[in-house]
């Protein structure tokens, strides 16, 4: 189907041309981004990046330039960091909820709610949703862009494609989202006819399937972008009438007789199926910027002065020499032990050093410590390592740990934010749209039709976050005890179950622990109720004492006191 351009004539070039002129401006507008990140790449992390697709499965050594990794580590650090404390596979870091909170508690609800967390965290651990996660930390800590494509998998639900910097590029709606993403690919002839089946394939790949060349590279291009509306066939709702297209083309083979040029696929999703993360963005950016990139220039003099320390190491250990002329084509064996000849007649010679080499290297290992200082503290180091980077004499209280714990995390508050809008809340979206294509979703209770769902992070990172506005809380509440010693009728201010619930949810702590304020109250008269009846129950044996000892007397002998007692009491009685 031909597009209709200003002047509503259609356009004579077919699908496949018009992909191939949108892929050539994506490419031009990153391209004042590569430079950098081939820079970044090579003096940080060289074995990532593919800036030409056939550097595909190529080992060589690409460390060159790297003469001391701590930028390496610190990128690991970061990653690893980020992955146990967003997205641990070992702990919930996130769940379903609704914007209705009273809807929320009933039990009904809540049950289902937590059906769909159990399917989702089963989901992500069986697919390779984490290994691809580790994958885009480290892409995003490096060069400050991260993309993974997320596709239909029949035995797990869903199978990311993670991709590295360099070999895609993409593009942005008007508000900033990234919405378009192009990506040049080798697939073997085999996975080529097997993923699009024969009749799609060029005649080429048909050719080399039967001559049974299978391991044949073959250069292809992905193309993810909102589908155009005079693609989308009014009213249908197959895959090639969605929001967005997904093409499949060989790019060295065109066929115009076909309606698309000769496309090997042409699919759709009903939503952005390419996961686009960015570490933080400058307005009107269509890629990131990182950690690694704000730490380039310290990481090259880092390499500089490595490389000077070594030379000038060199010069102490194996120093130029002279030697008397006399000795030239003779050779000197000058390893340990070794014997060199000369007339010990002739003035000066033998064989010495041409200078003293006496350098001082206490300014240049303090300047190379400084440098990694400042490139741990741009990879956040100091974040996820703090107890272990602290020196082994330092003394902290849980206090002061904590407290310098929630102040690195205000750094890292707002990645945190971009991270949960554009990684893991598109992830969960679907994760979740592919439970119910799949048909493995409880129906949902009747109170829920035409509600929307909203995912809340639980995550240690999140929680922390949430633990920094505590703080507040527990200076308030701190205060008002101190209070209270000596003017009681200030507790009467204080909302207790209110601030339980608060506390609840900046802690993240599951709901179902914590009790209605009606169930509360409910709860509390029960007790009361308990205790006055257990006080009663213990003064029991104490009256029963009483009523024995009462019942033990004898009556002449009361009778006799009580006459007494009224002989007492009668006004002049003798």
């Amino acid at each position: 189907m031909s597009l209709l351009n200003d002047d509503n004539h259609e356009d004579p070039r077919t699908l496949r041309e018009r992909l191939l002129a949108r892929k050539s401006a994506m490419w031009l507008e990153r391209s004042t981004w590569e430079s950098r990140w081939r820079d970044v790449a090579e003096f940080q992390q060289p074995m990532l990046g593919m800036f030409d697709v056939s550097q595909t499965n190529q080992g060589t050594r690409k460390d060159f330039s790297i003469y001391d990794n701590t930028a390496t580590k610190d990128g690991r650090v970061l990653a690893s960091g980020l992955m146990s404390g967003m997205t641990s596979p070992a702990r919930p870091w996130f769940k379903t909820g609704l914007p209705d909170k009273e809807l929320a508690e009933a039990p009904a609800v809540k049950a289902w709610l937590h059906k769909v967390d159990v399917l989702m965290r089963a989901m992500f651990a069986q697919s390779n949703t984490y290994n691809s996660l580790h994958s885009m930390y480290m892409e995003l800590g490096t060069f400050g862009t991260a993309v993974s494509i997320v596709e239909d998998d029949f035995e797990n639900l869903i199978r990311h494609f993670p991709c590295t910097i360099g070999e895609y590029a993409l593009g942005q709606d008007e508000y900033g989202r990234i919405d378009s993403m192009a990506r040049p690919r080798r697939m073997t002839v085999a996975q080529l006819v097997r993923k699009f089946g024969m009749k799609n394939c060029s005649a080429r790949v048909q050719q080399a399937w039967k001559s049974r060349q299978l391991d044949q590279w073959v250069d292809i291009m992905h193309i993810v972008q909102p589908r155009d509306f005079a693609e989308r066939a009014p009213g249908a709702k197959d895959a090639k009438s969605m929001a967005w297209g997904s093409y499949w083309f060989e790019l060295a083979s065109e066929n115009k007789d076909m309606p698309d040029g000769g496309l090997l696929l042409n699919s759709g999703t009903p939503r952005f199926n390419v996961l686009a993360a960015r570490w933080d963005l400058k307005p009107g950016d269509i890629y990131g910027r990182s950690p690694g990139m704000e730490c380039q220039g310290d990481v090259r003099q880092l390499q500089f002065n490595q490389l000077r320390k070594a030379q000038a190491i060199d010069y102490k250990v194996n120093p130029p020499l002279q030697a008397p002329t006399a000795m030239k084509g003779q050779g000197a064996n000058r390893l340990p032990g070794g014997l060199s000849y000369y007339d010990a007649q002739t003035p000066g010679a033998g064989v010495r050093s041409l200078f003293e080499v006496n350098i001082d290297l206490s300014h240049l290992l303090e300047d190379i410590n400084d440098i990694r200082m400042r490139i741990d503290a741009s990879y956040y180091k100091d974040l996820f390592l703090m107890l272990s980077s602290m020196a082994p004499d330092a003394r902290m209280t849980a206090t002061e740990v904590a407290e310098r714990h929630e102040e690195k995390l205000l750094m890292l508050g707002p990645t945190l934010e971009r991270l949960h809008n554009e990684l893991l809340s598109p992830m969960i979206e679907i994760g979740f749209a592919r439970i119910v294509s799949a048909g493995i979703l409880p129906p949902p209770p009747p109170e829920l039709q035409n509600m929307e769902l909203e995912v809340e992070f639980i995550s240690v990172l999140a929680q922390a976050q949430r633990a920094v506005a505590a703080s507040g809380a527990d200076r308030l509440l701190t205060t008002i005890g101190n209070l209270a010693a000596f003017w009681p009728k200030v507790l009467n201010k204080v909302n207790v179950y209110q601030a339980v619930d608060d506390y609840a949810e900046m802690f993240g702590v599951n709901p179902e622990i914590i009790m209605a304020d009606e169930d509360a109250d409910a709860a509390a008269a029960e007790q009361a109720q308990a205790a006055q009846a257990q006080a009663q129950a213990d003064a029991m044996p104490a009256m029963a004492q009483t009523a024995k000892a009462v019942s033990g007397i004898d009556p002449d002998a009361m009778t006799n006191v009580m006459q007494s007692l009224q002989g007492y009491s009668t006004p002049g009685g003798a």
